[in-house]
């Protein structure tokens, strides 16, 4: 398998009326930075939709699947991390299930084992990781675990602008009570807008634990991407991707960092930031970006970007009329597609 090479990923998109992260603490309310008015997406709401992607567009099998019928049990409750971990118990020679007890006549067999299936048939553990307790479900005697460190780690995702919270209420499909003719009422908090930045780093030491290939990095910027344009649910549909860009380095354990940090988000005039309700209302202000790559240049090896055309990108106060691509090019960075992923 050939190694890879440390990457940073850029990733930005765009929400209208709608909940792109609701806090189940708080009402389920967008979650809101109440310093800065800035909205706040968790690492694990994008790495759900990666791993959903992955498992309903691509048939992948996904390790932490999502609170859906097939995590269930006959039971209907939700299966817990041990008996997850048995369903990679199985026989190395002819993969059929090995029973539990077996387990607990040599944990350390067991967590080799379970780690080596997950890896081989998990996308998301190679990805993101894991932690899996191995055990029988009731036995306090003793245990091991199975823990992999992710190659690929998000910080939480923010809004490049400040936000607004509306409150909506309306009624509900079903009568209060058997007999009433009042319909139930329904309460809900959305944002009107919301351009969210992600920024993550594939570690290329890790990936040689959780033998993470290039064609799971591939599957990865396809998940961000078209994972994001088809999680079509009451609330998320709307969510638009707007930017990816994955910077590649040639310089081992080396790279630049803070990535988000470099946009800028430049409304049209007249308008304030939270005012915002779309693309065409304001400029994404690349200037620091740019500058940032230059600096590194003889560093990077190459850098992926996909836009959608709608994007106004800006520099030093100009519509960069070339396009951010050529941008990137004239630097004399080389520049690579991410159509195909």
């Amino acid at each position: 398998m050939q190694p890879l090479n440390r990457t940073e990923i850029l990733f930005c998109y765009d929400i209208k009326d709608n909940n792109p992260n609701g806090d189940p603490l708080d009402g389920n309310k967008p979650r809101i930075d109440e310093a800065t008015d800035h909205n706040i997406v968790t690492d694990v709401r994008l790495k759900r939709t990666v791993r959903d992607y992955l498992k309903d567009f691509k048939g992948k099998e996904i390790l932490i699947e999502s609170m859906r019928e097939e995590e269930t049990e006959d039971s209907g409750s939700t299966k817990t991390a041990k008996q997850r971990a048995l369903d990679f118990f199985t026989n190395p020679t002819d993969g059929k299930p090995l029973a539990p007890s077996e387990m607990k006549k040599d944990y350390a067999r067991a967590s080799k084992l379970v780690r080596k299936n997950v890896l081989d048939h998990c996308i998301d553990a190679r990805m993101f990781g894991c932690t899996l307790p191995l055990g029988i479900e009731g036995d306090s005697s003793g245990g091991s675990s199975v823990t992999l460190t992710g190659p690929v780690q998000f910080r939480m995702g923010r809004s490049l602008n400040k936000v607004e919270m509306v409150r909506i209420k309306g009624t509900g499909a079903f009568a209060s009570k058997a007999g009433a003719d009042q319909n139930t009422f329904r309460e809900e908090y959305i944002l009107p807008y919301s351009f969210i930045t992600f920024y993550g780093l594939i570690n290329e030491n890790a990936a040689k634990e959780t033998l993470l290939t290039a064609e799971d990095v591939n599957l990865l910027f396809d998940g961000l991407w078209n994972g994001t344009k088809n999680l079509i649910s009451r609330s998320k549909i709307g969510q638009t991707p707007q930017l990816l860009l994955a910077i590649t380095y040639r310089e081992h354990n080396y790279h630049i960092g803070d990535l988000d940090k470099a946009l800028g988000f430049v409304p049209n005039p007249g308008i304030k930031e939270e005012q915002v309700r779309g693309v065409a209302e304001f400029a994404l202000d690349v200037t620091a970006l740019l500058s940032l790559l230059s600096q590194n240049k003889d560093r990077i090896l190459s850098v992926g970007v996909k836009a959608d055309d709608r994007v106004h990108f800006a520099a030093s106060g100009k519509n960069l009329e070339v396009g951010f691509d050529a941008a990137i090019r004239e630097l004399g960075v080389q520049v690579r597609s991410l159509e195909g992923f």
